[in-house]
């Protein structure tokens, strides 16, 4: 009971991330992806740093840059290229082979053995969402089709790692998710002021979409995130991934009048299908990293430990 609780509070990152595009098309001004990467990190992170006044310290430091780099930094401005490079949809399916590159990965990093049903459900999870979102599509552009790999190689490489380093003694994942959107962040503004320019006027509907995409669909959501990571596998959170795409095919059904072919909708129930998949083993054997890296707790669902400093440096 626990083990799924967990799974649903985690799920609910992916599909607040599924909301981005909408927010992004009817609240925000146009042509500022990087912008909007810079607005979704660093106000989040500077907001769960105040809350935790907690810093890294030690090798931490290090830690956190490299996992901010992979999580954040990196991913949202790959993210964005690929989006606006490659025709309808096909950024997203790219991406939704998250679980096989993380499979991958952690069999290599963390010694975690993939089996054929995990492979499976990982075609099937890629195959559901090219049904879901991919269009007619035109010439695929290299580079867009490289950020969309590039992309989603640094979210996976990210999140096993996030799973092998574990958190500091005393570390919750509140206080994680502020240094990884934080340095993200930091990475970001000065590549989106080289690139793009002074920030663009914003009128209101573009501060309430930016509050949104910075509290609830980033700080609330990375917090989550991290907080699944350090209580599931590795693998068991990246299958959640496809939750992404599919919430926003409906929202675009439910908000903009975009409508749901039978094909879609059979892709939608063969990429839910494989995230459950995803879910159903593993259960008696997650790995909990609070604390130390790879220090294990038998029972995956003990209550977390946020906002305690232990050995952290406290501000």
């Amino acid at each position: 009971m626990k083990r799924s609780k967990t799974v649903l509070l985690t799920a609910l990152a992916p599909v607040s991330w599924g909301t981005t595009y909408a927010v992004t098309t009817e609240f925000l001004p146009a042509g500022r992806p990087l912008f909007t990467g810079l607005m979704r990190a660093l106000p989040a992170g500077l907001l769960l740093l105040a809350l935790v006044r907690v810093l890294p310290r030690g090798r931490w430091w290090g830690k956190a840059a490299v996992l901010g780099a992979l999580n954040i930094g990196a991913f949202f401005p790959l993210l964005f290229l690929s989006a606006y490079r490659l025709p309808g949809g096909m950024a997203a399916v790219v991406g939704s082979v998250g679980p096989l590159f993380v499979v991958g990965l952690s069999a290599l990093v963390l010694g975690q053995r993939p089996t054929g049903r995990t492979v499976l459900a990982g075609v099937v999870a890629a195959f559901g969402v090219s049904l879901v979102v991919l269009k007619a599509a035109g010439a695929l552009d290299p580079l867009g089709v490289l950020a969309a790999l590039a992309s989603t190689a640094s979210m996976s490489a990210g999140t096993v790692l996030t799973k092998k380093w574990g958190r500091p003694d005393g570390v919750g994942p509140l206080a994680l998710a502020g240094w990884q959107l934080t340095a993200g962040g930091l990475l970001i503004a000065p590549l989106a002021f080289l690139v793009e320019g002074a920030p663009p006027a914003l009128d209101g509907r573009a501060v309430g979409g930016y509050l949104y995409l910075a509290l609830a669909n980033t700080a609330v959501s990375y917090w989550l995130w991290f907080r699944g990571i350090g209580r599931l596998t590795a693998t068991q959170v990246t299958f959640l991934g496809p939750l992404s795409p599919l919430t926003a095919a409906v929202v675009g059904w439910a908000a903009l009048g975009q409508a749901l072919t039978p094909v879609q909708l059979t892709g939608m129930a063969l990429a839910f299908g494989a995230t459950v998949a995803g879910q159903s083993r593993a259960g008696r054997t997650v790995v909990r990293t609070s604390g130390t890296a790879g220090r294990k707790a038998r029972t995956p669902g003990d209550p977390d430990r946020p906002g305690v400093p232990g050995p952290a440096l406290r501000r």
